[in-house]
């Protein structure tokens, strides 16, 4: 019997025609590509510069995307130089080759931090409900890793009112001790963005458990630690310039256990709004609407301020902060809070000496907004607003964001341990800017000129023409590995869901 060598292995692939290109890519790639079927280098330069926009590829980046797919053996060994139609199609829809979304921080980061929505938690130590859930730094952690920039905290002395703990006060949730919390957060701020970090404090302690607090801030922090030199800020620095530091957002109270009440209280009445979401997943997301009262309505809506629940406890309008700890009071970056029995219109006047932060929840934005929405705007040029959900989401359920980011609301505070669509909808918002925590708001939603102009102030309220229509189809979904063309079947693309968003738009469809 003779000897026998084998020089080449040849092996037949059989593809599933539900993966086969469809009909657009294939039109793309025979208009770029060249005679034998290929396209070549040059070639798929200028389909990245053309069809692309990314100006400043080069023909060594689309060496690279070839050489790439060759090792993944999408293109063959025997076209090293060049592209068939497969490996083409591949390249299209690779996460790193051509991503959908910049990976690279690319807005503006030099502006103040006024001028940016900021990847917001709400009561980030909680492990599940708002009532009887554990607390934890696991969700803190997770949220940082995921690029969660603002981390809120709540602080009530201990048992034996000789420590701090953080919980969810009157409820049933488990303590965690204070410096546990604040160790994960040094050990993974920056793990996902080098953007500046903000921890939010309800703050319900005693002056010596404040200053004990502040002790414990300053020496697990360091020098990651930022807090201004003088007492108030005309401007908040940017984020280019607090990067790799921490920032402090409290607003002291007056006794640190006042009683809160989780009732939106105005001229009397009580605001009911429209329970949490039933279904486990979240109601849809609304097309951005708000009722414009008339004339009448809007004088007696301005309503009033009576809580204050995710800022600790409120104090009277004056008020001096005798009873804070000078040494826990200074590391006060972002001053917050809101004056007691004050109407919203009130709470959010712009103050030209100091910046600083007011919280409101999801009703008294809802009601501040639909008569008062330019006022909203112009506190949010230089101020931060932050909304947080309403008390009665004790299931950690959260609410339609789009409202908030309207107005320009730069903390949009959400349940990062619930699930829902709307949650889908923020994780999906903040990918944008490289997945830094921040993103830069659209010009109209910045100051313009005089800030006593309401002309030249945005109105979220006001009747616009469209202006275009944008049509989006879908030529693959993947999810989980699996990958569906042309074909949507709700058993193998399960809670697959999209929402267009252009600015300044009120009514859109997907």
């Amino acid at each position: 019997m003779g000897n026998y060598r084998v020089c080449v292995c040849f092996t037949r692939k059989f593809k599933s025609d539900a993966l086969s290109p469809p009909d657009d890519v294939k039109d793309l790639f025979n208009k770029y590509s060249e005679s034998g079927g290929q396209m070549s280098v040059k070639s798929l330069h200028r389909f990245l510069l053309e069809v692309q926009g990314h100006n400043d590829a080069t023909e060594k980046d689309a060496e690279h995307v070839i050489e790439v797919l060759r090792q993944r053996r999408h293109v063959s060994v025997f076209q090293r130089h060049g592209l068939n139609l497969d490996g083409f199609f591949h390249f299209l829809f690779s996460e790193d080759l051509n991503p959908v979304i910049n990976s690279k921080v690319h807005h503006d980061m030099t502006a103040p931090l006024s001028h940016y929505f900021i990847y917001t938690g709400h009561n980030s130590y909680l492990t599940g409900n708002q009532l009887s859930s554990d607390c934890s730094d696991a969700p803190i952690i997770k949220a940082l890793r995921r690029g969660v920039r603002v981390i809120e905290l709540d602080i009530w002395p201990n048992s034996a009112k000789d420590d701090v703990h953080v919980l969810h006060g009157r409820t049933l949730t488990t303590p965690v001790e204070l410096i546990k919390c604040l160790r994960s957060i040094k050990e993974h701020a920056f793990v996902a963005s080098q953007y500046p970090v903000i921890i939010t404090l309800e703050d319900h302690l005693t002056r010596d458990l404040q200053a004990k607090a502040a002790d414990m801030i300053t020496k697990t922090f360091g020098e990651l630690l930022y807090y201004p030199k003088s007492e108030g800020l005309e401007e908040f620095p940017s984020p280019e310039s607090l990067k790799g530091h921490i920032i402090i957002s409290t607003k002291p109270p007056k006794e640190y256990l006042e009683a809160k009440t989780d009732e939106v209280q105005g001229n009397g009445d009580t605001e009911k709004l429209k329970e949490p979401d039933e279904e486990p997943w979240g109601d849809d997301i609304p097309d951005y609407k708000l009722d414009v009262p008339s004339e009448r309505e809007s004088a007696n809506a301005a309503g009033s301020i009576e809580e204050d629940s995710d800022d600790g406890s409120v104090v009277s309008q004056g008020q001096p902060d005798k009873d804070v700890a000078p040494e826990y009071k200074r590391l006060i970056t972002i001053r917050a809070g809101k004056p007691k029995g004050v109407s919203l219109k009130d709470a959010i006047k712009v103050d030209g000496k100091q910046v600083k932060r007011v919280s409101l929840s999801e009703p008294q934005l809802q009601k501040v907004a639909r008569s008062h929405s330019t006022h909203v705007v112009r506190f949010t040029h230089k101020n931060f607003l932050r909304i947080y959900p309403k008390g009665t989401r004790i299931d950690s359920s959260n609410y339609n964001p789009l409202v908030a980011w309207t107005h320009g609301a730069q903390m949009v505070a959400f349940n990062m341990q619930g699930y829902g669509r709307q949650l889908w909808l923020v994780h999906g918002f903040f990918r944008a800017n490289g997945g830094c925590g921040y993103v830069k708001k659209p010009d109209f939603l910045l100051p313009n000129g005089s800030e006593d102009d309401d002309q030249l102030v945005f109105n979220p309220n006001a009747s616009r023409p469209v202006k275009t229509s944008l049509k989006v189809k879908f030529i693959l979904i993947k999810r989980g590995g699996f990958s569906c063309v042309h074909q949507f079947s709700c058993i193998t693309c399960q809670n697959i869901y999209g929402r267009w968003m252009e600015s300044g738009l009120q009514e859109n469809t997907l």
